[in-house]
């Protein structure tokens, strides 16, 4: 045979573009595109609502991991693309914390990193077990029925993240509505991005009266950032109005936590009786709970990448998800069951690699008091209404329970 009739190698088929609709599931279903999708392969292709064309999914804990730590794969390459993705409208801000790359992101996120450790985080327990107590009260007081999500759950972490980023507490309402107004695809692009920027205005103005400051909250360190040259006003506001959104989750992980307990009374009896597992058992609620639709943010591969064999192009979208690895079997055997002795327990809940999520140890502790609250004073609670009549969000990118119909 002649060298002009040897046939080139074949470079592996594509595998083929799936559409992932935008699903409302109910109550704590694991979203059955994204089971099929995870069987299909470690490397799957995936079509969502909006956007435009195609991305690549990444559904394996080892390659999650590995694809949310190299830096091959970059987020500010996002900025000029209309990648296809979930939400309908995508205004990423110039400078958010969120489409950087290191070296800058690392930069931003070392001006409020104290407020965050161990040591920052419990510098607000007792006054967010103070707050959480005054609301279980006045819920005891009014008198069953309730809804949990209204009385205590949507409350205490605004509260709480408000007191660690130093927003007055006369502020609170107004940032819950602008955060519930930027969370919802149900209002429309213009709706949320006018609640976007008047969120970004009020924290320009804290941010800028604390240039001076020598508080531990966190406008007090963004402006003193500022203040130094360490950061622009922009990127601190930027950085404050993502943090401020992000606590603001909490509301739904633990509505559908407590949805969870509620609906398994055998797991809220067990961590009745044997406290001493709690904190491990948030772990695996944490790890279990299906706490997003479809995907978050893209990175774009910024050089060709091989993994599985299959070559990722430079400038190809590249999603993870980080539901699919917290149910991987390879690392958690019978993935579905949800087992307060598992350990251990590396879920990647919280994201992993530079964008690991700064507020993992305040969720934590919002859900231990939460937990360690609701189920001491509150030991006969149980739903109001059969489970599948307790509404949950629609066209949110944050899963959770509208409500939490309980009586006691």
């Amino acid at each position: 045979m002649s060298e002009e009739t040897i046939p080139p190698p074949e470079s592996p088929a594509l595998p083929p573009v799936r559409d992932w609709p935008a699903l409302d599931l109910p109550g704590t279903d694991f979203d059955p595109v994204l089971r099929e999708l995870m069987a299909e392969g470690p490397l799957t292709r995936i079509k969502l609502p909006n956007g435009e064309g195609w991305a690549w999914l990444v559904t394996r804990y080892d390659d999650v991991r590995t694809v949310t730590n190299d830096p091959r794969f970059g987020r500010e390459a996002v900025m000029d693309r209309q990648v296809t993705r979930l939400a309908p409208h995508f205004i990423p801000a110039r400078g958010a914390v969120g489409f950087l790359d290191p070296p800058d992101h690392t930069r931003l996120r070392r001006s409020v990193a104290a407020a965050f450790t161990a040591r920052g985080v419990e510098r607000v327990r007792e006054q967010a077990r103070s707050l959480l107590g005054e609301l279980v009260d006045a819920m005891l007081e009014a008198g069953p029925p309730a809804d949990l999500t209204e009385a205590v759950l949507s409350p205490f972490p605004i509260a709480v993240i408000c007191e660690l980023m130093g927003v007055p507490a006369a502020d609170r309402h107004a940032m819950h509505t602008w955060t519930q107004l930027i969370l919802s695809s149900a209002h429309g692009a213009e709706v949320s991005e006018k609640a976007k920027q008047e969120m970004g205005a009020y924290f320009s103005g804290l941010v800028a009266l604390r240039e001076d400051s020598t508080d531990e909250d966190v406008t007090s360190l963004l402006g003193a950032a500022v203040g130094r040259g360490e950061v622009t006003l922009e990127e601190a506001v930027g950085l404050a109005v993502l943090l401020q959104i992000g606590g603001e989750a909490v509301t739904n992980n633990s509505g559908q936590m407590f949805f969870t307990l509620l609906t398994r009374p055998e797991l809220a009896e067990r961590l009745r009786s044997e406290p001493e597992i709690r904190p491990r058992a948030i772990d695996e609620l944490l790890r279990w709970i299906p706490h997003r639709n479809a995907v978050g943010l893209s990175r774009i591969a910024l050089e060709d990448v091989e993994l599985h064999g299959t070559r990722i192009r430079a400038g190809d979208a590249v999603y993870v998800s980080y539901l699919a690895a917290n149910r991987d079997p390879d690392v958690f055997p019978d993935p579905e069951a949800i087992d307060f002795s598992r350990s251990p327990n590396p879920h990647v809940s919280f994201g992993f690699g530079p964008h690991y999520c700064p507020g993992g140890m305040l969720a934590r502790l919002e859900s231990e008091l939460l937990v360690d609250a609701l189920l001491d004073r509150v030991p006969g609670m149980k739903l109001a209404v059969p489970p599948e009549e307790v509404p949950f969000k629609k066209g949110a990118l944050i899963r959770g329970p509208e409500a939490l119909p309980v009586t006691w």
